[in-house]
């Protein structure tokens, strides 16, 4: 359940250049940290090797966009991401260093229940939510940044209930 629901998580933040290029970064630096103070130095590796590799996509992914993600690239990712958490025993973190993905899929389950219960009426104009806030009017480059922000913070809230679960 963890690695299907990161997966599709992140497929759906997967919407706006840049936008999960740049969360996916700050995703799995979290668990560079994690996995170095377990001592798993290969799964610390591993992640940051992918962080090397996300920095250098999300280069030609920021708006306007020259490569994309796509489904495959964000489904491999979103999976890599909960294998990790599995793998590193943390799975209770992952919700809140992956806050945005969180909000992007409740978003869209918010919508479509929404739409079906009150018939035909929706929360957001448009879901996931990245396309809500461009629909009332920012600008996809503003929506990527905020979002990226909302990450890393999220990223330091996760490191930090990691850290106080582990030493309390």
């Amino acid at each position: 359940i963890v690695v299907i629901a990161t997966a599709n998580a992140v497929n759906i933040s997967d919407g706006l250049d840049g936008l999960a290029g740049g969360l996916l970064t700050s995703s799995f630096g979290v668990y560079a940290v994690i996995a170095a103070i377990e001592g798993k130095y290969g799964i610390a590796a591993f992640c940051l090797t992918v962080v090397g590799t996300l920095l250098s996509y999300t280069w030609f992914n920021i708006y306007p966009a020259r490569f994309f993600m796509g489904d495959i690239g964000a489904f491999a990712l979103g999976t890599a991401l909960g294998v990790i958490a599995m793998q590193t025993d943390t799975i209770y973190v992952l919700p809140v260093v992956g806050a945005v993905y969180v909000m992007e899929t409740g978003s869209v389950i918010i919508n479509r229940l929404s739409k079906k219960l009150r018939h035909g009426k929706k929360v957001f104009l448009s879901s996931p939510i990245h396309h809500h806030f461009e629909a009332i009017g920012w600008p996809e480059t503003k929506v990527t940044m905020r979002f990226w922000i909302l990450g890393q913070v999220a990223g330091v809230m996760g490191l930090i209930f990691f850290l106080l679960g582990r030493y309390t």
